[in-house]
């Protein structure tokens, strides 16, 4: 792993995890040009970078992430007393619908090795990232909706999270799946957007340490680990960047850009694929 690639790969990161175009596409066809040139991405270095993706949602959204930790020990401490707060808080509720949102994705797991596998079929990358382009038009075309943590169900949250389950495929983006399913669920468009990231905590956690067996079998070079960190500093930083970039964006509600953008790569890594074979 050369610096130049470790800056590469942390910038590609940092941009595609949370602008809604498919950091598990584009990291893909990244390592497979890579692999093309005599290089293979190392499964540690991929782990530190979705570590240090999820440092920048932290930084973003950490007055919801305070208040969540706070209503999850105050909600233990209700649950051990047998009592029930009316109305029930916000945080709370919020923690709730995450929980739920996250109970699709043990589906996937027993499937997980034939998922990621999926990652070396360029074919399969570019069908999913023209999809990827179909659901961020599709949201535009949504009405508006004005759901809130306060408002939204169980049966929403259930719905968002299908949308994250069936986004660990690769090319699929999981931001752009999770807010459009929001949308279709009837969400306000900037909490679609700030569910999408708080609910992307558990998700890339749990994805990280189950990576985390693979990454220690597969061999670490400690001595590459100082360039490796150079990588997760630039995704940590780019990736707060486009959070507040898609802020903006979902405050005018207009996602078509990045849907002409997955179906022109989508495209392009098509006739590339077709060319090579």
């Amino acid at each position: 792993m050369t610096l130049f690639s470790s800056v590469i790969l942390g910038l590609i990161q940092g941009i595609t995890e949370f602008l809604p175009i498919s950091s598990s596409g584009h990291l893909a066809i990244a390592e497979h040009l890579l692999h093309t040139s005599g290089m293979k991405t190392p499964e540690f270095f991929d782990v530190l970078l979705h570590l240090g993706t999820l440092v920048a949602v932290f930084i973003a959204y950490w007055s919801d992430i305070r208040d969540m930790i706070v209503e999850l020990i105050a909600g233990a401490r209700d649950l051990a007393r047998r009592s029930t707060p009316n109305p029930v808080p916000l945080a709370r509720r919020l923690i709730l619908l995450i929980i739920v949102s996250t109970l699709p994705l043990f589906v996937v797991l027993p499937v997980k090795d034939l998922v990621e596998g999926l990652a070396d079929n360029m074919y399969f990358v570019a069908g999913a990232l023209l999809v990827t382009g179909c659901l961020l038009f599709a949201s535009d075309r949504v009405k508006k909706g004005r759901k809130t943590e306060k408002s939204a169900t169980l049966v929403d949250a259930l719905l968002v999270g299908v949308g994250q389950a069936i986004a660990t495929c690769p090319g699929i983006s999981r931001s752009g799946t999770t807010i459009t399913a929001g949308c279709f669920a009837g969400f306000d468009r900037k909490f679609a957007v700030r569910y999408s990231f708080l609910m992307s905590i558990p998700a890339i956690l749990g994805a990280n340490i189950l990576s985390l067996k693979d990454a220690f079998e597969a061999g670490i070079i400690w001595g590459d680990v100082p360039v490796y960190l150079v990588g997760v500093a630039v995704a940590a930083v780019v990736g707060y960047a486009c959070i507040r970039l898609l802020k903006m964006i979902a405050e005018k509600g207009r996602f078509g850009f990045f849907a002409y953008y997955c179906w022109i790569v989508g495209a392009l890594t098509l006739v590339m694929t077709l060319v090579q074979k």
